[in-house]
């Protein structure tokens, strides 16, 4: 016997997949939205700085002694330390400009020399400028033939005049290619030629007479011996 079809039995989802295909029918897909072009706008430099005025504008600062106050304390110089720039650059135009803090006597190009028994302090002491220069001969220019006809008159001229402290300015010969030429040739005849025995002693110059680039010359008044030399030693 087929069962009865009840009329009371409840069937909550009967036709619920025919409303749904109808509604699916009804409901279109809506248009794609784009979002609204935002309008240029210049950048503003002093944006931040308002905004940050408009944070602090109720800030009130604090009154009376209820706060801090440091004070920056300046650092002592310590042994050692490097001097500030502006120090050494002034220190070098003073010696581009002027010649100060430049010692001829500490550089490689200073040169000097004595006779037989002269004390060092005779060297010292020339350089230092204690003895007034009487004369001087420039050499520049000069081929080291004529440099030397031309020293040779110099000397002759000024021990017969009695003149003792002579400037012989040479050069530097920055510009030679090995080593300067008249300057080494002078240094030669002052101590091997035949003037050698005229020299009690020489140095290369101070700055303001012309430095590593000319010599102090201080003559004898009669010429040294090998008889004066066997007796004095």
């Amino acid at each position: 016997m087929k069962p009865t079809k009840s009329a009371d039995f409840f069937r909550p989802f009967q036709g619920l997949k025919k409303l749904l295909e109808n509604k699916s029918d009804r409901v279109s897909t809506p248009p794609e939205v784009k979002p609204a072009k935002q309008p240029d706008v210049p950048l503003d430099p002093d944006a931040d700085a308002r905004l940050f005025r408009d944070a602090m504008a109720d800030v009130k600062p604090i009154s009376g002694n209820n706060h801090v106050v440091r004070t920056a304390s300046i650092p002592t110089p310590v042994s050692g330390a490097k001097e500030p720039d502006s120090e050494v650059m002034g220190r070098l135009n003073n010696l581009i400009k002027y010649g100060h803090g430049y010692i001829v006597a500490d550089t490689p190009e200073y040169m000097e020399g004595s006779g037989h028994a002269v004390p060092r302090e005779v060297i010292k002491r020339l350089h230092r400028g204690d003895y007034s220069i009487q004369e001087h001969i420039d050499l520049h220019g000069l081929s080291v033939k004529e440099a030397r006809q031309v020293m040779e008159k110099f000397f002759k001229e000024s021990i017969r005049t009695g003149k003792r402290a002579v400037l012989i300015v040479h050069g530097r010969g920055l510009s030679s290619p090995e080593q300067p030429i008249l300057k080494t040739k002078v240094y030669e005849w002052l101590t091997r030629g035949p003037w050698r025995k005229w020299v009690i002693a020489f140095s290369s110059a101070r700055v303001h007479d012309g430095g590593a680039g000319a010599t102090y010359v201080l003559l004898r008044q009669r010429p040294l011996t090998k008889r004066f030399r066997k007796k004095g030693s």
